[in-house]
């Protein structure tokens, strides 16, 4: 069965350009060229994956983002000339799992497009279904977090993250591990991802997050989860 993606970008040649290779490569393509629609072919259509620019002409790219996130996990790959930190920060916040600066290559975005796919199927665990960190309760078999009776909304990739912890629980995960499980080979230098979504999680699930409890950074050499 083919993966479905959703190209969001008003841009007609890039949006031409990339429809052009990822069909090339076995993807079933739908285009959008400004928010609302977007909106709607992701509601109608259910793709794999999404990628998506900020710059849109009716919506702003973070706006599409959230309005995806009310309902859908779906990886949400942004394709945006927008360079700043805030403005990637924001849009990891709104729900995107990754972010590819333009002018982009190709083979790079293919290579990202595979791992937020393949994140975002990836099998739970074994061992223990469920884990209960306070009032918080994880189901890697359903890839749910709930405190107490409200469900907690993660991305792929904040879910990928706390996958991997969940099955070394009580273990330290190597910086590199981490970044090669859940981003892919060519990550294992990009420290940078995790100090910015192990923040974004302590931010859903602890209770206090400047003093986390249970996602524990071990100072230069990885992170663990306590139970």
């Amino acid at each position: 069965m083919q993966t479905r993606v959703l190209v969001v970008d008003d841009d007609r040649a890039i949006a031409r350009a990339l429809r052009i290779n990822l069909t090339a490569q076995g993807y079933h393509v739908t285009l959008a060229g400004d928010g609302a629609t977007a909106l709607r072919a992701a509601a109608d259509r259910h793709p794999d994956v999404v990628v998506l620019d900020l710059g849109l002409p009716d919506l702003d790219g973070a706006d599409v983002i959230a309005g995806i996130r009310g309902w859908s996990p779906v990886p949400i790959i942004v394709l945006s000339a927008r360079t700043d930190s805030g403005e990637k920060v924001a849009a990891l916040d709104a729900g995107a799992d990754d972010y590819v600066t333009k002018p982009f290559g190709m083979d790079e975005l293919l290579a990202r497009l595979r791992a937020a796919v393949r994140r975002a199927g990836a099998a739970a665990p074994t061992g223990e279904p469920v884990l209960r960190l306070g009032e918080l309760t994880v189901d890697l078999q359903a890839k749910r977090v709930h405190r107490g009776d409200a469900e907690v909304h993660l991305t792929p990739t904040e879910w990928g993250i706390l996958e991997m912890l969940a099955g070394h629980r009580g273990r330290l995960v190597g910086q590199r591990e981490l970044l090669r499980q859940v981003w892919g080979p060519h990550y294992e230098e990009r420290t940078n991802y995790l100090r910015v979504y192990l923040a974004q999680l302590r931010r859903k699930l602890e209770p206090d997050p400047a003093h986390p409890r249970y996602l524990i950074t071990e100072a230069g050499m990885g992170y663990r989860l306590d139970v």
